[in-house]
């Protein structure tokens, strides 16, 4: 497991991570990472509620916050900045799905997913970096997916919406690069989540077989690299794309 950074890069109590959409699946995963490392983090969800035994409550903060709407990405911000001062990592990973055919698709089921989903990294990103380019540091995170890069029937608007956060994440990555701020993408593929269980055993092994390691992914093996990214030693790595898929989507 990669150390946190020491030193000037993090304080005695630690980076001052966010992790929106935190409360469950990767997002929670990410959480219990960043707390191993001692490090102060902070989760959003919709609701404010996270699991049990994410880790210790003086480290952790649970907010409510539906990154569709500006105040609330501001208001929490505003929280996380009176308790432990501006955030040093970002992990942009709150989504949802609206799942149906191109035909059957409504305009309100394209423009959720779009607002939460693209619209929303874009707030809570631009809110981070203003503080991150004051101090020269800082570490942004986007959960996109292997739907950027292969398509998945019925999930139009969620594959426009993740392939769009890889533009919108170079981009920023060379904006913000002389301030020592690196931006990355990662594209998980199939993930053990509760999204996931819904689809019921039978759909699920159909799946994993699609995939050159025949299996599904653990949370904690995106965290792993979510945790990576952000270290010292990936401070050279900036607008990558790292695949997190067990091969689903290799050569695209």
């Amino acid at each position: 497991m990669t150390e946190a950074p020491t030193g000037d890069d993090a304080g005695p109590d630690g980076r001052v991570v966010l992790i929106t959409g935190g409360s469950r699946g990767i997002g929670s995963a990410c959480a219990r990472w960043f707390l191993s490392q001692g490090d102060r983090v902070a989760v959003t969800s919709r609701s404010g509620v996270v699991e049990d035994d994410l880790g210790p409550s003086d480290r952790l903060l649970s907010l409510a916050c539906d990154v569709t709407d500006p105040a609330q990405v501001e208001a929490a911000y505003g929280a996380i900045e009176e308790a432990w001062g501006p955030v040093e990592v970002l992990v942009a990973n709150a989504g949802i799905t609206r799942d149906t055919l191109v035909l059957r698709m409504s305009e309100e089921s394209w423009s959720d997913v779009i607002d939460t989903n693209l619209t929303g990294v874009f707030r809570v990103t631009k809110r981070a970096v203003g503080k991150m380019v004051r101090q020269h540091r800082g570490r942004i995170i986007i959960v996109s997916s292997v739907s950027a890069f292969i398509g998945s029937a019925g999930q139009a608007n969620y594959a426009a919406a993740k392939a769009g956060l890889v533009g919108m994440a170079r981009s920023l990555a060379r904006e913000v690069a002389s301030r020592a701020i690196t931006v990355n993408v990662i594209a998980p593929g199939l993930v053990e989540t509760d999204m996931l269980a819904a689809l019921g055993e039978e759909r699920k092994t159909a799946f994993a077989s699609q995939v050159p390691l025949g299996r599904i992914a653990r949370p904690e093996e995106i965290a792993a690299v979510v945790g990576f990214l952000s270290s010292e030693e990936a401070g050279y790595i900036t607008g990558a794309v790292v695949p997190v898929d067990g091969g689903l989507a290799m050569g695209m």
